[in-house]
């Protein structure tokens, strides 16, 4: 079992005190011990996975630094690949793919018998994997030098605000940070840090957590529940994964900036964006570059010609779309967000503005537009089965009938109405930060606010980062 928030509102200053006191010449090594007693507290057990990964790729980008046959080196990246991705498949994919087969070969009248086993998911995998990766490959590609501290190899990969689920930080970004001394902390950080975690714990509590009775219900009861319902349950799935995931990354950010090392923003107002293009520019940045990257890119990206572009597209979403969960709920999530950047690349020429700019009354209905295509996919991403997908679109498409509980419709329009303020602060100020910016009062009355929502939602029972299974 993770930390609660009461136990990480301990554990953090705890490390704080001694990272910037008693231990600050051995602060990396207290970063690494700090990290294995965060993941042991969910299973010790899978610490054995998180090191070896770590192992495996700190010593083949080591050797390809050596190499310069291309052979030799293609078998190093190999071997990393082999590594990662086979602890991956088989944590993540082993029953899922044995399941598929039996089902696809079941079809054809014959029963094999298939070995399922009952394998724990190692939370985090997903992330920490992309991130070693990403490194060894850019090690083979020359754009980033091998490194040679063990110890400095090992924070990055297990670096604990982000360690389970992310931003998927680039070793080029993160690992100058971990190298550099930090002798001191300074107000504005201190500041940001703190800021940065209070506005996670809103996303979190007061708007993921505050929606997930009403998606649950939703789900629950897609099969009979009035058109109503569905549509304020799917738009509050829409606001509980964003709190919930975009929290995260707020409340990982603050608490590495109280350490003096700067984490990449992982969203960027995403339910404002005009189209699906710049969705996916603001929507988990560090998974869609990396996609972008280390998949896309080396496919042929849009190199080799339309019909290529759109293949190279949808195979991109659909492997993205696999990654989040091993169900085909999943991959038809990815192939639907395909197949809206597909389409959007026919018609993106009525595009005129990029990603960052300020929000304008002219930008309300190409964002409500992106925001309901959006809203479509989230119900095959919560569905537990088709069978459950298809009954709730089923509901919204015939209008079915039935009751609306007028308090969830209320509290929906209030959260989102709290999520949307924030990030029409944030994008028109151009700043994750955007509230320590505004008049000593104004921000005295919103901080205090802040907190005082915190307190009175966290009352509820717990819920779990949706992002942690992945």
């Amino acid at each position: 079992m993770f930390f609660n928030s009461f136990q990480y509102a301990v554990f953090l200053p705890v490390v704080l005190v001694l990272y910037w006191t008693v231990l600050r010449k051995r602060q990396n090594s207290l970063l690494l011990v700090a990290s294995y007693v965060f993941y042991a507290a969910w299973d010790w057990r899978f610490l054995g996975l998180l090191m070896l990964s770590t192992i495996v790729d700190f010593y083949v980008g080591r050797t390809l630094g050596t190499r310069n046959e291309a052979a030799a080196r293609k078998r190093l990246v190999g071997l990393s690949l082999l590594v990662n991705l086979g602890i991956l498949g088989f944590f993540k994919y082993f029953n899922f793919f044995a399941e598929s087969f039996a089902d696809l070969t079941g079809r054809f009248g014959l029963a094999p018998s298939t070995a399922t086993l009952q394998i724990v998911l190692p939370v985090g995998i997903s992330f920490y994997t992309f991130q070693t990766l990403a490194y060894t490959i850019d090690v083979y590609r020359r754009k980033k030098a091998p490194e040679q501290s063990l110890l400095d190899f090992a924070v990055y990969v297990a670096f604990f605000p982000q360690l389970v689920a992310g931003p998927i930080e680039r070793a080029q970004r993160l690992l100058p940070q971990i190298k550099t001394p930090r002798t001191s902390l300074s107000y504005e950080q201190f500041r940001g840090g703190v800021f940065l975690i209070l506005i996670g714990l809103v996303r979190k509590v007061v708007i993921a957590d505050s929606m997930a009775p009403i998606v649950n219900d939703a789900f629950r009861n897609a099969d009979r529940a009035g058109a109503a319902t569905l549509m304020v349950g799917v738009i509050a799935f829409a606001l509980q994964i964003y709190g919930d995931f975009a929290g995260y990354s707020d409340i990982a950010r603050g608490s590495s900036r109280l350490l003096g090392i700067e984490l990449m923003e992982n969203f960027n107002q995403p339910y404002l964006s005009r189209n699906i293009t710049h969705f996916w520019r603001n929507w988990h940045i560090s998974l869609s570059t990396w996609l972008r990257d280390y998949l896309y890119i080396p496919l042929g990206g849009n190199r080799k010609g339309t019909a290529k572009t759109y293949r190279n597209l949808m195979l991109t979403m659909l492997l993205g779309g696999l990654w989040h969960g091993a169900a085909w709920t999943f991959v038809v999530w990815g192939g639907l967000h395909g197949l809206y950047l597909i389409v959007h690349r026919q018609v993106r020429h009525i595009t005129k503005k990029g990603p960052t700019d300020s929000f304008e009354w002219s930008d309300v209905l190409p964002a409500f537009v992106t925001f309901s295509l959006v809203n479509v996919t989230w119900i095959f991403f919560r569905a537990e089965s088709f069978t459950q997908a298809f009954d709730y679109l089923g509901g919204l498409v015939t209008l079915r009938p039935g009751s609306l509980v007028l308090r969830e419709a209320a509290m929906l329009l209030i959260v989102f109405t709290v999520s949307i303020s924030l990030d029409l602060i944030q994008r028109n100020m151009h700043s994750h930060t955007a509230l320590q910016q505004l008049p000593a009062l104004v921000r005295g009355l919103a901080y205090g606010s802040m907190v005082l929502a915190v307190i009175l939602w966290s009352g509820g029972t717990p819920v779990p980062f949706i992002y942690f299974q992945f």
